[in-house]
């Protein structure tokens, strides 16, 4: 037969347990109330959050680095584009002025041309300058006018500022004008001043003439201006051919020689006018020059 061992006593534990949630219910309580009333939890929460800020600022740190380098990124790629553009657009600005600059000095030239035909009564034809050949054994240039335009050889060719030369060949489109500064050319000349006769020959360079076979008592001297005499009826008188800058003795002391500075425009233009009346210029004056060698005209 069983017996009856009594009621069962509470455990240690459970009761220990119970005594601490009663506790945890007993402050939660209390600091509602104080909460309530007194509101320091939200003060509490407050000086918490500031606290925490560097925390957050540190959490957040890497994803702001990304952005930053992507967006410099950006940034610099959108900068060499543009900067790329600007520099394309740049060149093709200074590349415009640079044609616009060549041309309007082509039309000054042009206008030099037409103006010293016009002012010494001239009766011209314009002629644009094909090609060039400047070798120092043979000074030509082609013209882009032939016999189709009533070219023909022996015509005289001058610019704004005096002789170039003349024609020694024609086709029905084309003409080939033999410089004054080729070897095998000489133009009569006079002295402007004094009226004293010479020669001038080409040396095969296109800034110089040469005066050969002076004698030493003709009335000659640097800066005289020299012009076409009209001696052996190839050139009209009257044209300026160009102003000597040196005189020296030659070889034998007998003479003297002289270097002549072109009054042409020899290395440069893109036009010339081919003489259609070989007459005198108006009132026996030659045709004015350019003003970049106004001081060649006499």
């Amino acid at each position: 037969m069983s017996s009856y061992a009594g009621p069962a006593t509470p455990r240690s534990s459970d009761v220990a347990g119970t005594l601490k949630l009663l506790a945890f219910l007993a402050l939660s309580v209390t600091l509602l109330v104080l909460d309530h009333r007194g509101d320091w939890l939200a003060q509490a929460r407050s000086h918490a959050s500031v606290a925490m800020q560097p925390v957050w600022w540190l959490a957040g740190l890497p994803s702001r680095l990304g952005e930053s380098v992507r967006d410099d990124a950006a940034t610099r790629t959108r900068l060499a584009e543009e900067n790329h553009r600007l520099r394309n657009e740049l060149l093709v600005g200074a590349a415009r002025q640079a044609r616009l600059q060549v041309e309007a000095e082509e039309n000054a030239r042009l206008r030099g041309l037409l103006g010293a035909a016009e002012r010494g009564g001239l009766d011209v034809q314009l002629a644009p300058i094909l090609d060039v050949d400047l070798d120092p054994t043979r000074q030509r240039l082609m013209l882009n006018a032939g016999t189709g335009l009533g070219v023909h050889r022996g015509q005289s060719v001058i610019d704004a500022g005096g002789l170039v030369g003349q024609v020694i060949d024609a086709t029905p489109t084309t003409a080939v004008i033999l410089l004054l500064t080729d070897p095998d050319h000489a133009v009569p000349v006079a002295v402007a001043r004094t009226g004293v006769r010479l020669i001038v020959y080409g040396t095969g360079r296109s800034d110089r003439l040469e005066l050969r076979n002076v004698p030493l008592s003709s009335d000659v001297r640097a800066g005289d201006v020299l012009i076409t005499s009209g001696l052996g009826g190839r050139f009209p008188p009257g044209f300026p051919v160009g102003t000597i800058s040196a005189l020296r003795p030659d070889d034998s002391r007998a003479f003297l020689v002289g270097d002549v500075q072109a009054a042409a425009q020899l290395d440069r233009g893109r036009d010339v006018l081919l003489l259609r009346d070989q007459a005198s210029p108006a009132h026996g004056t030659p045709p004015p020059a350019s003003p970049g060698a106004a001081g060649d005209t006499p």
